[in-house]
């Protein structure tokens, strides 16, 4: 295979592409789910069976598509999958962790193409390579390069880990200061009304807060953690003044539904705005759609211009809809999965958030 087809794909045809694109959306779910009970039942081989077929329908549809990255990510899962299937590998939490994260840079590599953008910082070809070592190797040497292959691509070193199981207690303010108090109580109510709407947000709230104050404390709280309370709690309240077609719609939005939904940080500041005291919280909920290339919204504020508490508030944001992201669908993201397609939207979130970010979600997977 060319290699630039990998690193660099080039689209040989956008309708064949589009109809692989809607293809891999019907048949990833089969395999969350087809892994899922494996992971319960590892030595059911009509569930092995089950799974090296819905890898081979993927494989076959990128062939019949001139899809050769799609092709080139499947063939050694195939691989794997049919030495499953014979029995000569057992089958390991690490390697259900390898497909899915596989799988997860075809989707993401897929979006990208279609979307007119780049790749490679996927690092598809550090995974390619690592899958067709992994294709040969014995089963003691797939659990020990398995994991440095996740570790290249991720970041991060497989652990058992959930940065979403613990909740934090919200920060404490003055206590002579009893409006702040009354302030904060009134906005964490408002995030549970909003939390209330759907099941899927259930703890949602909390698990942000946490992991924008620890974030933050992790760069010495260059952030005053009190407005960033605030900012969590209030940010995303602009959508229930939306119509909820738009913010609860199970799957993809429209132009409409789009531009729709950039009102809710104006929304949201708005009402931060007409309160003493919360200017800080209320610029960040305005800026937390905002990308540092001037690619966000609503105003596509550059870098230089986006307020700390705003690039803190996009990057658990994004973590947060990553995790539950397809969950319509029963798929449910590992951590690993979820922060490694944080660090592959480069241009979307301040780097020099996203290390310290990292370091917290290190420490959660660590402990």
């Amino acid at each position: 295979m060319d290699i630039r087809s990998i690193i660099a794909p080039v689209i040989q045809d956008r309708e064949a592409l589009e109809e692989f694109a809607e293809a891999l959306n019907d048949r990833a779910p089969e395999i969350e789910r087809d892994v899922a009970r494996l992971r319960k039942s590892p030595h059911d081989r009509e569930l092995v069976s089950d799974l090296f077929r819905a890898v081979h329908n993927i494989k076959g549809d990128g062939s019949l598509c001139k899809f050769e990255l799609a092709v080139a990510i499947t063939h050694p899962i195939e691989t794997l999958m049919a030495r499953f299937r014979e029995g000569a590998l057992p089958f390991s939490d690490l390697l259900a962790e390898l497909i899915l994260l596989a799988v997860d840079r075809l989707e993401l590599a897929t979006e990208a193409l279609l979307a007119n953008q780049p790749v490679e910082n996927l690092r598809l070809l550090s995974m390619i390579q690592g899958l067709e070592r992994l294709a040969t190797s014995s089963a003691e040497e797939i659990e020990t390069l398995g994991a440095d292959l996740i570790e290249e691509v991720t970041g991060f070193r497989p652990a058992a880990g959930n940065a979403s199981g613990r909740t934090p207690r919200a920060t404490a303010p003055r206590d002579d200061n009893k409006d702040t108090a009354n302030d904060l109580q009134f906005f964490r109510s408002l995030a549970q009304q909003l939390e209330s709407r759907s099941p899927l947000f259930k703890g949602r709230t909390m698990r942000i807060l946490r992991l924008a104050q620890e974030t933050n404390k992790a760069s010495g709280n260059l952030v005053d953690p009190v407005q960033l309370e605030a900012a969590v709690y209030v940010h995303d309240v602009g959508m229930m003044l939306l119509p909820e077609s738009i913010w609860l719609k199970v799957g993809r939005m429209t132009d409409d539904d789009k531009l729709a939904l950039r009102n809710h940080p104006g929304f949201a500041a708005g009402l931060l705005q007409r309160m003493p005291g919360w200017a800080g919280a209320a610029e960040m909920v305005a800026q937390h759609h905002e990308m540092p290339d001037a690619g966000g919204y609503p105003n596509k504020l550059s870098a230089p211009s986006i307020c700390p508490g705003a690039k803190i508030l996009a990057i658990v944001d994004a973590f947060e809809a990553v995790m539950l992201k397809h969950i319509h669908r029963g798929k449910n993201r590992s951590v690993l999965r979820a922060i490694a397609e944080i660090n592959a939207c480069d241009k979307q979130f301040a780097p020099e958030w996203i290390a310290p970010f990292n370091n917290v979600i290190r420490k959660t997977i660590e402990t």
